[in-house]
């Protein structure tokens, strides 16, 4: 016989308890300072509706322009031109205010992908902005310089990073499988304007659609079919017609 003192007691497991939330009453999140040039606002957003509209990942996404990206209590924010983040879940209300900006700690990841759109040579995009994406633990970091003012990118307009560790490297690619997204240079009409803009795609290179693009594209095919049944109705009727000519009465003809 087991003495008594041997046995073991059943006891439950602790519960987990979440840390409280940090103090954030000190963080301004909006600074009511718009810097961005007419081409920058555009493209942002035809990077985000673009996704919105046709980017189907299977899972829950946030696509941003121009909101903070905090990652640190006391660390300032970055401020990517486009962000995207997979697998969290947007806040259904904004009266928090940890639900008005992307804070780290609140949606449980860092984002997947930043964009930063290269308006001048004072943007530290190849510098400070590298070494600060990495260090907010951003999974990959696009470059795009349109108007070519990075010397370093050697006359090359779009560049992605991909982070190992805490630094990033270099990523010969423009499909991302990690993020099931591409990036490709696109000239096109957007919003009234034709030049060159920077577009998802998918892995066969096809444009990733806006709202009002997909609906044009099913308004175009509907004109299509249209065209069709109205060119197959006159085919039918010439050969009715000549069937007629030649006395003969087609079947169901009254």
């Amino acid at each position: 016989m087991i003495p008594s003192e041997t046995l073991l007691t059943e006891t439950k497991p602790q519960e987990y308890v979440a840390p409280p939330s940090p103090d954030i009453s000190h963080i301004a999140i909006e600074d009511d300072q718009p810097v961005d040039s007419l081409y920058s606002e555009k493209l942002q957003r035809l990077l985000t509706t673009a996704l919105y509209a046709s980017f189907h990942p299977g899972v829950p996404f946030l696509a941003t322009a121009n909101v903070g990206l905090f990652y640190g209590v006391h660390l300032p924010p970055l401020v990517p031109d486009v962000m995207v983040s997979l697998d969290v879940t947007p806040p259904a209300t904004f009266d928090r205010k940890e639900n008005r900006t992307y804070f780290v700690w609140e949606m449980g990841k860092p984002p997947d992908v930043v964009i930063e759109i290269v308006s001048n040579r004072k943007g530290q995009e190849l510098d400070r902005k590298l070494r600060d994406y990495a260090r907010a633990g951003v999974s990959y970091y696009v470059v795009y310089d349109p108007l070519r003012q990075l010397r370093e990118l050697e006359d090359r307009v779009l560049v992605i990073f991909e982070r190992e560790g805490i630094v990033f490297r270099p990523y010969n690619a423009t499909w991302i499988p990690a993020v099931g997204l591409g990036l490709t240079l696109w000239r096109g009409v957007y919003e009234g304007v034709e030049v060159e803009w920077l577009r998802w795609c998918d892995q066969a290179g096809n444009l990733l659609l806006t709202g009002q693009e997909r609906a044009e594209l099913e308004r175009q095919r509907a004109e299509a079919a249209q065209e069709r049944a109205e060119l197959e109705r006159q085919r039918a009727e010439s050969y009715l017609q000549l069937l007629r000519q030649h006395g003969i009465t087609p079947p169901d003809s009254p």
